[in-house]
């Protein structure tokens, strides 16, 4: 198939159409709306096949993640998601892996009704692009260098699972059937906590999603809020299936470490905890406190053993 035709068959014909978008799919540029007071909150990330999925991964899952880890960004900023780009690398232009990424790419953008907006496709090695838009109202977005002495902190969800999926994709380690359907979900369609972050607006001090782990990303927080932490690591949320299937020090060094987890990191005033916590009752919206922020800049981390000299998470270079 020709270039252009691929984008209307698998991209323009299946995106859905938002009113502040006058212009999309289909000219040099897209028109769009900018909503009164509201921020434009804007976020990219590239995905190689090889580096950030096993090149065995299904085409579906990703089309899913490649916008699922840009909607996590915004779940981070507090930011309602809106539109989005894609650019389109790819060796060939294969016919039944287009139908599927198109699948896995669309599923998650009608959930979030974000509308795309535009992009490129090109030849060469498997990469996929997305750039992201979302709208905050002015003063609400979430930052990392909000976080204060005494702040409670607070993860949405388990942590390590997806760490542990990714030996497994990688043939590493084997599992039971069920646990590893469940550990490949968690690396391969991760749940953008973007729910979480509108709720969060009124609550968080600072917040982060956790791509690259725990302690590499909650460090992006101490250092642009120029505070330090204690972290009670017996109270880091660890699924069963990672605990059936890891030790105790490997489930909590995945946890602290491995990334791609895609769940919020965050920073609450202790005299505001109660309410969030009935708040989040309500939503249905399960958060653990893991420790607090503390004044001089130093992480501690409690009942932890191993060495803090190693790698503290994935880095690109």
């Amino acid at each position: 198939m020709k270039e252009f035709a691929i984008i209307e068959h698998y991209f323009k014909q299946k995106t859905l159409s938002r009113p502040d978008v006058t212009l999309g799919i289909g000219d040099d540029c897209a028109l769009l709306n900018m909503p009164q007071h509201q921020l434009l909150a804007l976020s990219i990330d590239t995905l190689v096949e090889g580096l950030h999925f096993p090149v065995t991964t299904s085409a579906y899952d990703i089309g899913y993640k490649s916008l699922a880890v840009n909607l996590s960004d915004l779940a981070a900023m507090g930011a309602e998601p809106a539109w989005f780009t894609l650019a389109l690398t790819m060796p060939k232009a294969d016919e039944n892996w287009l139908q599927e990424f198109s699948q896995g790419l669309f599923q998650l953008a009608q959930e979030y009704n974000l509308q795309l907006i535009g992009g490129d496709t090109t030849r060469g090695p498997l990469t996929i692009t997305i750039q992201i838009h979302g709208f905050i109202p002015e003063k609400h977005a979430l930052r990392r260098s909000g976080a204060k002495a005494g702040d409670r902190i607070y993860v949405s969800g388990f942590l390590g699972d997806a760490g542990l999926g990714l030996q497994i994709a990688l043939g590493k380690i084997k599992v039971k059937a069920d646990d590893e359907a469940y550990l490949l979900q968690r690396l391969n369609r991760p749940n953008p906590r973007v729910k979480l972050g509108l709720l969060l607006r009124n609550f968080a001090t600072s917040a982060i999603d956790i791509s690259d782990g725990l302690l590499a990303d909650l460090e992006h927080i101490l250092i642009a809020s120029e505070v330090g932490a204690t972290i009670r690591t017996l109270l880091i949320p660890l699924s069963d299936e990672l605990k059936r299937n890891t030790s105790a020090d490997e489930a909590l060094h995945l946890a602290l470490t491995a990334g791609d987890d895609y769940e919020l990191c965050f920073t609450v005033p202790s005299e505001k905890e109660e309410e969030l916590l009935t708040a989040l009752k309500k939503e249905n919206i399960t958060c653990y406190c893991i420790g607090e922020i503390t004044q001089e800049n130093v992480l501690v981390l409690q009942d932890y053993k191993n060495d803090l000299s190693v790698k503290l998470g994935f880095e690109q270079f």
